[in-house]
């Protein structure tokens, strides 16, 4: 057999070729393994490493359980302090906290709108201060329906209509707004010593905590028989109102000497009024110890406040609504203490 190898000619037998074709092969595996062992470049492999069973994988960490927190406004520094304790509720029990806050404390139809925004979103728990103690049941009683859980915080919701929706009894955590109220109007009511005119300036009429209110302080001045009650008029709350709503009160009762408003804001409005047209002696008491009002009882120009500890009611609520979530029974209702805020108090 005849081959041409760069140009020259070789003769070879057939066993001299055999002999030389696997020389030449068993040369180039040689050379390619030696090629191989001297590289520098990490070895690869091709070979998938096989996977681990799934008995071997580490537990999942439990999912963070979300629970709504639904107020009536930031714009009253009462709310302000409820957030912070669910804050501190979020942080120490380690869930995931959507809050949510209607525009103002009267405002029913975005609360609605705002309940049934977390229940679409699927939250596992809703911890609600309601603005009014009838409207927002049955909007309540679909989230209850799609299984989430329901607190109810500050304004107890109404058990007849809880009732009448076939709703389950719902946990409850506030104070006795009833007794703080009677607190704060028995103080005013103990420097009357002769024929004293007394005003009342209400909250929203259909919220439970403003006829509570309303009910102990009324309780509270008619144990001085001295005292009469001229006017009680609603100022739903806001601090604007309850000034023009004093303006009018005084307007037809210039004499009054007493007045006891069911929060602070109105309070403020009542103080800011009064102090306008030079009424410095009247006697004024509020409820929720905000800042701006143990800055005015400082100052005199206020004579008490209701402490209700806003913070602890937001963190009860929250940890209940957790406990709920995790198949605890819970108490139906967490009675917070209420403190009455006086000058002397604050020395």
């Amino acid at each position: 057999m005849r081959y041409d190898v760069g140009g020259s000619r070789f003769n070879f037998s057939t066993a001299s070729t055999m002999k030389y074709v696997f020389s030449l092969a068993l040369a180039a595996c040689t050379l390619t393994l030696v090629a191989c062992g001297q590289s520098s470049s990490p070895s690869v492999s091709s070979i998938a490493s096989p996977e681990k069973p799934a008995s071997a994988a580490a537990p999942a960490a439990p999912a963070a359980r979300h629970i709504g927190l639904v107020m009536k406004t930031l714009t009253n520094p009462f709310f302000v302090e409820m957030e912070k304790g669910a804050r501190r509720a979020e942080k120490e029990l380690g869930i995931t906290l959507q809050v949510k806050t209607a525009a103002q404390e009267t405002s029913i139809e975005q609360q609605i709108q705002l309940v049934e925004d977390l229940v679409a979103a699927k939250v596992d728990a809703i911890v609600i201060a309601p603005a009014d103690s009838q409207s927002l049941v049955p909007t309540l009683k679909r989230a209850a329906d799609a299984g989430i859980k329901l607190v109810n915080i500050d304004n107890r919701l109404d058990p007849d209509t809880i009732r009448q929706a076939g709703m389950a009894e719902v946990a409850f955590v506030s104070v006795d707004n009833e007794a703080g109220a009677y607190k704060a109007g028995k103080f005013l009511a103990e420097t009357a010593s002769g024929p004293t005119q007394a005003a009342i300036l209400e909250g929203i009429r259909s919220a439970d905590n403003a006829k509570q209110r309303l009910e102990g302080a009324k309780r509270a001045l008619a144990e001085n028989k001295s005292i009469k009650l001229v006017a009680s008029e609603t100022a739903n709350w806001k601090i604007d109102e309850a000034y023009r709503t004093t303006k009018t009160i005084f307007a037809k009762h210039p004499d009054i000497k007493l007045v006891f408003a069911a929060n602070d804001m109105m309070a403020l409005g009542a103080a800011k009024y009064l102090q306008e047209i030079g009424k410095s002696s009247v006697r004024i008491a509020g409820y929720d110890a905000l800042s701006e009002a143990i800055t005015e009882i400082k100052s005199g120009r206020l004579a008490a406040t209701v402490d209700q500890q806003a913070a602890e009611q937001g963190y009860q609520g929250v940890a209940l609504a957790l406990r709920l979530i995790m198949g605890e029974k819970v108490p139906l209702t967490t009675v917070i203490d209420t403190r009455l805020m006086t000058a002397a108090e604050l020395k």
